[in-house]
């Protein structure tokens, strides 16, 4: 706790009061478009029962269409993302700032008139909190303190949005990779992230949340102590037994790469090769190492709270890449291999009852806009409006039938 006592109680109060005023803009905001049309709110699942069983199907959003996160999505076109995601099957989002831009207001305003539209319609929303340290994204990032303003208003508002959509958010997650030592521009030690969790389980405890909604932190494996033991002190003992779960993030993809052997197989061990062997067999290995990074995880989080349960906040796979997982690289990149390591990752949850949110939904070229063709710029499921392979087969049985997006009908993409 040594960030949060140099930097003081009565600081950080002080944030949360100026920020809350700083919201009462937004949930006026919230109050007035739900005022418009009242009904009876259907009955909605707990956090527990969302997660506890691993069949609702989870997956990352971000409405950016462009290179750029300044161009907002409309509530429109977000409404259009969100037809589509149900028709998939897909009943839990999970989005990553609260204010930083204006896109979880509109997602909420969404989902809100989509349910008045179709009272069949469910979506829940694992609401992402971005945490940063002092001087983040600069040339002198100080991972030893907090950007505690910055910080103070993403939690803020947080709260705001969970009051004022209690039957939407579920599930809020304090920070996104935020305690990963390789996150070089904005990391925070895990202190950081309890100060923060211990915030809002108090205010489930004092009724200004839900007493359902639970509260984590969506973080790299080796993070929660599934991996090297740097990570392994006692302020993350303490944080995994203050979250209502461990959500912890899986990537195979990249350690294609950073760790090629599981991937490239005996055969091409130490020649350097690309991979040239089926992808059937290698993403095969890369969902055997997904499991392991799980099990090593879970069995660390046991170690220290038994009981607790631990899911897959987020996994995925790219369709293509121009440099590492490209061609001369691992050559891991493909739609094929998507969409076995997608189908591979839902079988193996499910049959454990394993909650896996899967990256992402849409491609969101802002992520790389100087390198279209990199790797983080695809890993949407769709890009634009062409459905990628993994999602061939429902494109054939009519899934999207009457769907657009960007005005568009969705269709097969070009490339295999």
């Amino acid at each position: 706790m040594a960030i949060a006592l140099r930097r003081g109680f009565v600081g950080f109060w002080a944030v949360i009061l100026a920020s809350l005023v700083s919201f009462s803009l937004l949930l006026t905001s919230c109050s007035d478009h739900r005022q418009k049309d009242k009904q009876a709110p259907q009955p909605s699942l707990s956090a527990a029962e969302i997660l506890t069983n691993g069949k609702v199907k989870a997956i990352a959003y971000g409405s950016y269409r462009t290179n750029s996160r300044s161009v907002v999505a409309t509530v429109e076109e977000i409404k259009e993302d969100l037809r589509i995601l149900s028709a998939l099957g897909f009943e839990l989002i999970r989005t990553y700032n609260t204010q930083q831009f204006d896109e979880v207001r509109r997602l909420l305003i969404a989902i809100d008139e989509l349910k008045q539209e179709d009272p069949n319609f469910s979506m829940y929303v694992m609401l992402g909190v971005w945490i940063d340290c002092e001087g983040a994204f600069t040339d002198a990032p100080d991972h030893t303190v907090e950007d505690v303003e910055a910080n103070g208003r993403e939690i803020a508002a947080a709260v705001a949005f969970a009051q004022a959509y209690p039957e939407t958010i579920k599930i809020i997650a304090v920070g996104n990779e935020a305690m990963v030592h390789w996150a070089s521009a904005y990391f925070v030690g895990p202190e950081v992230i309890l100060k923060w969790v211990n915030h809002l389980q108090s205010l489930k405890q004092q009724g200004q949340l839900p007493i359902d909604i639970w509260i984590t932190s969506s973080d790299n494996f080796a993070s929660w102590g599934g991996g090297d033991a740097v990570y392994h002190n006692e302020a993350l003992r303490q944080l995994i037994e203050a979250v209502d779960y461990v959500s912890m993030h899986t990537y195979p993809f990249h350690d294609t790469h950073y760790n090629p052997d599981f991937w490239r197989g005996s055969a091409a061990q130490g020649q350097g090769a690309s991979v040239t062997e089926d992808k059937t067999a290698a993403i095969g290995r890369a969902l055997i190492y997904a499991e392991m990074q799980f099990d090593s995880t879970y069995a660390f989080v046991q170690s220290v709270s038994p009981g607790k349960p631990v899911h897959i906040g987020e996994t995925g796979w790219a369709s293509a890449d121009n440099k590492l997982y490209g061609a001369n690289g691992s050559n891991a990149a493909g739609e094929a291999a998507q969409a076995l390591y997608f189908d591979g990752t839902l079988a193996w949850t499910q049959s454990r009852g394993i909650s896996a949110v899967m990256f992402e939904a849409f491609d969101e070229p802002w992520k790389d806009a100087e390198n279209p063709g990199g790797s983080e710029n695809h890993f949407g499921l769709i890009g634009g409006h062409y459905a990628k392979a993994v999602l061939w087969e429902e494109v054939d049985q009519g899934v999207f039938e009457g769907l657009t997006r960007g005005g568009h009908a969705i269709v097969k993409s070009r490339r295999h």
